[in-house]
């Protein structure tokens, strides 16, 4: 973009200020309304993509959009402008010994870039999440997903023409290496990056931006079955994790079967032949599916496989010897996006939950729950596997910082 378009866009997030939460609200309401009124356009787009694309590529389900998923889209908006506004929120107030009486107020962080691959979802949700939050967004969408982003991007920008609102509150820039590259050091104009995708496309904006970056990094996601986890629970947590959908980084990739319970293993599993899922199985979980598990959908695991996000319906098995074990694992292959202990013993879980180094850190209950959503956030700009300013679902809260207003009456300092 030329200076002037940069300059247009920080212009753009400062009038952001002078909208009232009702006015933001109606501009999310108003798009929401629009979605199926723009939903055959925005779906011949989408099949223009997928043509382009393999159905067997993993990131085929993330590109796709269907009816049902604009509508839940067009609901997750709904759910953002219900929320109350994140901004101008007191976080700490105190009166110092001299009388200045200080508060730390949440704000904006002002013009926020996202850089990411085939999910044309993420466009939407930007949007809402920033507006809300008031800063303007700066897209940086994959090629993939080019004329899926160029629809919803030209339906946000008429909704808020209508409504008279700067459309340079999103701008979306082209789907090319160049445009990366210019906003990755898009210094001074620019407050913030947040990648979404690959754990390659993240390496590559946290190696090569100038401006600060928050990671939202790849899933390696694990379930323990441990000693004493109980099976029916356990059938339905596997399943729903690794098969609900394969193609977002909450999905399992690794079950950890305690050496106890392995003669389960074929009953935890059974569900995912209906799915198709390989398994790649260490000898005592291969000796425990063989025979009971499809051989076409059976392979003995090579050590590589610990430590992939597989992004498919496949999924590696490890047999442990103890809870000490299976969180060894984790330290090692994981990625600190989110893990699951299935377990009846209070004691184990809390030991999990203490040892265990991840975002999100569940007890009997799926990894697939990771998600804005489902955490009451509306929806959500990404789930950061860092330690810095924002850990786990990224949503309203998480997207603003924050400034002191220092308030007194003629004081000087001695």
């Amino acid at each position: 973009m030329r200076i002037e378009d940069w300059k247009a866009v920080r212009l753009a997030s400062r009038t952001l200020a002078l909208l009232e939460e009702k006015q933001i609200n109606a501009i999310l309401m108003a798009v929401a309304e629009a979605i199926p009124h723009y939903m055959n356009r925005i779906l011949e787009a989408n099949e223009t993509d997928l043509s382009r694309m393999n159905p067997d590529n993993p990131k085929y389900d993330r590109l796709r959009l269907t009816e049902q998923r604009l509508l839940d889209i067009a609901s997750d908006i709904r759910n953002v402008a219900a929320l109350p506004s994140p901004l101008n929120q007191v976080l700490e107030e105190s009166v110092r010994p001299n009388g200045l009486r200080l508060k730390k107020v949440s704000v904006p962080f002002g013009v926020i870039g996202i850089i990411y691959e085939a999910r044309p979802n993420v466009t939407f949700d930007v949007f809402s999440l920033c507006l809300k939050s008031g800063s303007a967004c700066v897209l940086k969408g994959g090629s993939d997903a080019a004329e899926s982003n160029r629809a919803i991007v030209d339906l946000l920008h008429k909704v808020l023409a209508d409504l008279g609102a700067d459309t340079r509150l999103v701008t979306l820039l082209p789907p090319g290496r160049e445009a990366a590259e210019e906003l990755l050091h898009a210094n001074g104009w620019v407050d913030l990056i947040i990648p979404r995708g690959s754990s390659g496309l993240i390496d590559y904006v946290r190696q090569n931006a100038t401006v600060p970056v928050i990671e939202t990094g790849a899933g390696v996601c694990h379930t323990y079955f441990d000693a004493s986890g109980n099976l029916e629970k356990g059938i339905r947590i596997v399943n729903n994790a690794k098969t609900r959908r394969v193609s977002v980084c909450n999905a399992l990739d690794c079950l950890l079967m305690h050496e106890s319970r392995i003669n389960d293993l074929a009953q935890l599993c059974a569900p995912l032949q209906e799915s198709k899922v390989t398994i790649y199985a260490d000898e005592a979980a291969y000796g425990a599916l063989c025979g009971h598990y499809p051989a076409s959908l059976l392979v003995q695991a090579l050590p590589e496989v610990y430590g992939t996000e597989f992004l498919d319906y496949k999924m590696a098995v490890k047999t442990v010897k103890n809870i000490e074990e299976a969180v060894s694992h984790i330290y090692t292959y994981g990625s600190g996006h989110s893990e699951c202990i299935v377990t009846e013993d209070k004691q184990a879980s809390d030991l999990f939950c203490r040892q265990v180094d991840a975002a999100c850190v569940y007890v009997n209950a799926p990894t697939s729950f990771t998600d804005g959503a489902q955490f009451g956030l509306g929806a959500e700009i990404g789930i950061s596997t860092q330690k810095l300013h924002a850990r786990g679902p990224m949503g309203l809260r998480e997207i603003t910082t924050y400034k002191w207003l220092i308030e007194g009456d003629g004081q000087i300092r001695p």
